[in-house]
Formats: C-alpha cells, sequence, structure tokens
C-alpha cells in the first residue's frame, strides 16, 4: 500500500519573528523622511505645482522596495520547503478471523433491533470493514454447523454472505435447536492450519447447547490444542424477549414473549481458557461496543516506512531580496545621487 502526500514547511520557523521589526522600520523611515523634509511657509501654494517630477514619486518606492527587500531576506532565512512524503505499508502475518454464527429461531427474537440476527449482521459487517489487513470466515450453525465463507481476504466476499444470512432461506423450521459445539468445532476446523499470527473465532449465540454431534468442552479442547482464541457473545436482553415460537397459516412466525436463556457459565468458560473475553449484548448499543472492544484488543501490526523527499523553495526569496537592494543601490548612486 503506498500513499503520497505533500505540505508546505519551514526549516527555522523562530525567523519569521524578525518580520515584526518591518512595521517598526516602515514606520521610522516615513517619520524620518517627514523630519529632514524642508519646510517654507507660503500663502498661496498654487505657483508650486508643477515641482514634483519622476523622481519624487519613484523616491518613497525605494523605501517600500528596502522593506520588501528585508521582508525576503527574513523569509529566506526561515528556509521554506515543500515536503513530499511517500508512504509504504507492509503487512506482518496478521489475524485470522472465523465468526461463528448462530442463526437459530431464537436469533429472531426483537429485543435488539429489529432483531437479534440483523443487529448481529450490521455490527459485524463495521467491524470487517474496520480491520482491512486481516483475513475472515464465516461459520453458521444451528442444529448443525457449515462454512459458509473460508478464510479470506476478500473482505467484499465476507461482508456480502454475512448480508445474506437469512432464516428463512437456511433453516425452516422452530425446533432445530442450537448446536454450539458443533458451531464451535467447525471455526476451528477452518483455522488449526492457519499460518496467521493470532487465530480468533468470534462466537456469537442466544442459547444454549441443546444438540450436535460435538460437545462445546471436546470443542474448547480442541481451540486450546491449537492455539485458537475464542471471544464469546452471549446475545439477547436480561428477563423475556418477544421470540419465534411456531408458524401461522402463511409461514409468517407467531411471536410470543419468551425467557431469555444463555449459557453464561460455558461462554465464560471457553473464552477464558482460550485467552480471549465473554462479552453479554443486551442491546444494539452494548453490542457494538463488544466488537470495538474485541476490535482494541485484537491489534494487527503493520510496519511503515515513509520517504521524504524535500523541495527547497528559499533561493528566490533570496534572489528577490538581493535583486531589490541592488535596484535600490544602483538608483541611489547613480540617476538619483543628487537627489537624496
Amino acid at each position: 500500500m503506498k500513499g503520497i502526500f505533500e505540505h508546505f514547511e519551514f526549516l527555522n520557523p523562530y525567523y519569521l519573528i524578525l518580520l515584526g521589526i518591518v512595521p517598526v522600520l516602515a514606520v521610522w523611515i516615513y517619520i524620518n523622511r517627514y523630519n529632514q523634509n524642508a519646510k517654507m511657509l507660503y500663502s498661496n501654494v498654487a505657483d508650486f505645482g508643477g515641482f514634483k517630477t519622476i523622481k519624487n514619486k519613484i523616491l518613497p518606492l525605494l523605501s517600500l522596495a528596502v522593506l520588501l527587500a528585508i521582508s525576503a531576506s527574513i523569509i529566506g532565512l526561515a528556509r521554506p520547503r515543500s515536503v513530499s512524503v511517500t508512504a509504504k505499508t507492509k503487512k506482518t502475518k496478521g489475524i485470522d478471523i472465523m465468526l461463528a454464527i448462530d442463526v437459530s429461531a431464537s436469533m429472531l427474537a426483537r429485543d435488539l433491533k429489529p432483531n437479534r440476527l440483523e443487529a448481529l449482521k450490521k455490527t459485524a459487517i463495521n467491524f470487517i470493514k474496520r480491520r482491512p489487513n486481516d483475513r475472515f470466515g464465516v461459520v453458521l450453525y444451528a442444529g448443525e454447523a457449515f462454512t459458509q465463507v473460508p478464510i479470506t481476504s476478500d473482505h467484499r466476499i465476507v461482508m456480502q454472505a454475512v448480508r445474506k444470512i437469512n432464516f428463512n432461506q437456511l433453516f425452516n423450521t422452530l425446533d432445530q435447536g442450537t448446536a454450539i459445539g458443533m458451531g464451535l468445532a467447525t471455526a476451528i476446523n477452518r483455522l488449526k492450519d492457519s499460518k496467521a499470527k493470532s487465530k480468533v473465532v468470534i462466537l456469537m449465540t442466544d442459547g444454549v447447547n441443546n444438540t450436535g454431534e460435538i460437545d462445546p468442552l471436546t470443542a474448547l479442547e480442541l481451540a486450546k490444542q491449537f492455539g485458537i482464541k475464542v471471544y464469546t457473545i452471549g446475545i439477547g436482553t436480561n428477563g423475556y424477549a418477544p421470540t419465534p415460537v411456531a408458524l401461522d397459516s402463511r409461514g409468517g412466525f407467531i411471536y410470543r414473549n419468551a425467557k431469555v436463556e444463555i449459557d453464561e457459565k460455558l461462554l465464560q468458560k471457553i473464552a477464558d481458557e482460550t485467552g480471549g473475553k465473554y462479552f453479554r449484548a443486551t442491546d444494539n448499543y452494548e453490542l457494538n461496543k463488544i466488537y470495538k472492544s474485541i476490535d482494541k484488543l485484537e491489534k494487527t501490526e503493520i510496519k511503515e516506512t515513509k520517504y521524504y523527499n524535500y523541495k527547497e523553495l528559499y533561493r528566490p526569496w533570496v534572489l528577490a531580496s538581493v535583486l531589490l537592494m541592488f535596484i535600490v543601490g544602483l538608483l541611489r548612486y547613480t540617476w538619483l545621487k543628487s537627489f537624496i
């Protein structure tokens, strides 16, 4: 990755303080010139109007030229220059992250808005966007588990897959259960051969393990064996939540208040023993905070090399100062010699 940007700077900016002398000099020159002028009193000055010559008009310009020359000299001393910076970033071995997402029927509960699954999808996509240098994969699980997206660096594909997660398209029964062990084991299987610096599973569920061929504790041992860190997220409010319990005659969901039951002890154990952390998301705000916390906990090392190209800009200022002083000196000692 490369980036190029330019900015302007002064190498010796403290010299610019001297510019404060210029207005003082201007006042001094004005007062001094006024006091040096000879004065005579006349009752009528109309007859003297023709004495203004081109030399009279040029003379004040000499003082202005001197002030400009001094200003240009000071700016030249401050060493103005433009700086072009080329930044090259090199990613070290980053982090491989598998998102293990519960898509059982209870994930359609409406204690998060519009429901748990949609809130999770939106937050997960934002999380992926914030980590451009990591690889991601997605595992979905309910009564069984499967890999929706294997580990890839193509974030566009991952985000598109997350957006398309739809309960009705994947699992169309309400009694399938939640196989936390299967979901975790499938994610671990996708990470076990990874050469990444760090391997992470973010396991999200709103229930308890009540089905599946692999026990969650067996999956936990697999995670420890392969050095995989697991962050667990329990999704759901405390108490009761509007949850789909049946289908109506048209295939729509019938909602009733159901008690939220999350096996927090299991999720805490999985997180603790793998070096991760357990979080509880009771609303959309908390869910966003959780993903931001994980984002801060898992940092990817990036090596950045910057190349600086300096273009010196003081020469035109010095040249302008010398040229102005030369013109002033030339005029004072030639054409205006007898006048000054």
